[in-house]
């Protein structure tokens, strides 16, 4: 498998056009969901559109219900959707079917066996994304810029691809790589703030990866 990567939490169009001039292959806009990132269903639509054709967009959700998932289609239509919320593998059935789109599923990790629930998301999910579990009292998911210990993945494989996420950035990359997933999800670790990137290190952590 070759090497990809999918930066999250986009805002402006001026990152879009360095996540794709530095060789993103999927772009996050987080709709309608609890995130200092947070995109209504209209603005992600909007800012998304140059990245069609040259990018997978991933529309970014929470538990999001049949009549926000049909109007994120209709209005942004998105290459992805990424379930960040509590569906169960039967939930990501029904949105298979209500969509036709792929879809990501997150999976939160704090302990290994956090690990055993993928199994059940295999064949319902297109890629299984690993973040770390939000710290307790927080109800946001992800974006958090905390990591999980990696360790915990040796000797774990799963027939469904896998996209590691979860406080991604250019002090741990390498060490990420180490793991052998070859797909990676960064949002924090490439911004000046929360929704704003940064050219110089979305370009550095690129690179990096690439390398």
């Amino acid at each position: 498998m070759q090497t990809h990567i999918k930066i999250c939490g986009l805002t402006r169009p001026q990152d879009i056009e360095n996540a794709l001039r530095y060789g993103a292959d999927m772009l996050g806009f987080i709709v309608e969901a609890q995130s200092p990132r947070k995109l209504s269903v209209e603005t992600a639509a909007r800012i998304s559109r140059p990245a069609m054709g040259c990018a997978k967009t991933v529309a970014v959700t929470v538990n999001a219900d049949a009549a926000l998932l049909r109007r994120i289609c209709a209005v942004m239509r998105p290459d992805v959707l990424q379930m960040h919320g509590d569906e169960s593998p039967e939930r990501l059935r029904e949105v298979k079917e209500l969509t036709g789109l792929e879809i990501i599923k997150v999976v939160a990790v704090r302990e290994r066996r956090d690990l055993k629930q993928i199994k059940a998301y295999e064949g319902c999910a297109d890629y299984i994304l690993l973040d770390a579990k939000a710290p307790k009292g927080e109800e946001q998911r992800g974006g958090h810029g905390v990591s999980f210990d990696w360790n915990l993945l040796k000797g774990f494989s799963a027939k469904t691809t896998f996209i590691l996420a979860g406080g991604l950035n250019l002090d741990n990359i390498l060490a990420a790589k180490a793991t052998g997933i070859k797909f990676f999800d960064v949002s924090s670790g490439v911004e000046a703030a929360p929704g704003i990137k940064d050219r110089s290190l979305i370009r550095a952590f690129t690179e990096t990866i690439y390398e």
